[in-house]
């Protein structure tokens, strides 16, 4: 049986925690131990307007449930306003253990009829947003040889979904960004996960997905799984699929491939091995860039080998 999960005497920021997901995540974590900085900027579902009442709010609900937390609506495309929200956590509490990447918006459209704008937003703000407030926590995790950071990206981002582009695009480049992370942050203690939900909230309310299912689909399901990502014993450098008390871990692979040999290197013979190179039970799972770089070297020596040996 594992040991209930707790976080006391641990500090966590949840961007976007004014609703949905992220106010999800912030109540569990101060219902287990945790000072939370509940930050959002209160805008709308396509990041208009702005208002403190929903972050104070839910550090209401936290505060009489006997637990610490203080709100914060700074916008995560403002690096200013984000460098402050850390120093206020400092302030208060004197330390930084996890940073819970949620805020987001969406300007749905086909890419054709897309303004790019809209497009350059959406990006700012899941992309951007996240990259702002990983950096000003990430010294602070490095002095301390210990954090627990985690993106939120989406099945649109790993799979792609009709009309949403510019929201899949920042989904996906999460990822990269993730995979970088873990490796930069290992010797400091640092785990870097990701999170690919689909939820009840109001950023997939206009998904016709039946009434029956949706109601399945609360916020909490999806917690579950983010509390143990960013737990002391949690992985580093996993995507979580989760929805509905679903929980799946996917990832990148690629298949072994095969080697063209200058002689024989052109498009045509790309198009006749295509077969080959998309043959999927020979799956590889990469630790780093370097890996199929040292796969596609190995097949060189090898030709080279078996060429000299047929010499």
């Amino acid at each position: 049986m594992t040991d209930e999960i707790r976080f006391d005497g641990q500090v966590a920021i949840v961007t976007g925690a004014g609703g949905g997901l992220g106010r999800s995540h912030a109540l569990e974590l101060a219902k287990r131990g945790a000072k939370v900085v509940v930050n959002d900027l209160g805008g709308a579902r396509d990041g208009t307007g702005a208002s403190s009442e929903a972050a104070l709010k839910v550090v209401e609900e936290i505060r009489m449930a006997g637990g610490e937390a203080i709100a914060n609506g700074a916008n995560v495309t403002n690096r200013d306003q984000v460098e402050k929200m850390v120093a206020d956590a400092l302030n208060e509490w004197g330390r930084v253990d996890i940073l819970i990447n949620n805020a987001g918006i969406l300007r749905d459209k086909t890419f054709a009829k897309m303004d790019m704008d809209d497009f350059e937003l959406v990006l700012d703000v899941h992309v951007t947003g996240s990259a702002n407030c990983t950096k000003a926590v990430w010294p602070v995790m490095r002095e301390q040889n210990y954090g627990r950071i985690m993106m939120t990206s989406s099945p649109s981002g790993l799979y792609g979904i009709f009309g949403q582009a510019n929201y899949g695009a920042a989904k996906a480049a999460l990822i990269g960004f993730m995979n970088a992370l873990h490796l930069e942050g290992a010797k400091y203690n640092i785990h870097v996960n990701a999170l690919a939900p689909t939820a009840a909230t109001r950023m997939t309310e206009d998904l016709g997905i039946p009434d029956q299912v949706f109601e399945q689909m609360k916020p909490e399901a999806v917690t579950a799984g983010v509390i143990w990502l960013v737990s002391k014993d949690g992985p580093s450098k996993a995507i979580l699929s989760c929805a509905a008390g679903g929980f799946a871990r996917a990832f990148m692979a690629e298949t072994d491939g095969v080697y063209l040999p200058p002689g024989k290197l052109s498009p045509e013979a790309v198009a006749e091995h295509w077969d080959a190179i998309s043959d999927t039970s020979t799956i590889n799972f990469y630790q780093d860039s370097n890996g199929p770089n040292m796969n596609f070297l190995g097949k060189i020596a090898a030709h080279q080998k078996k060429s000299g040996d047929q010499s």
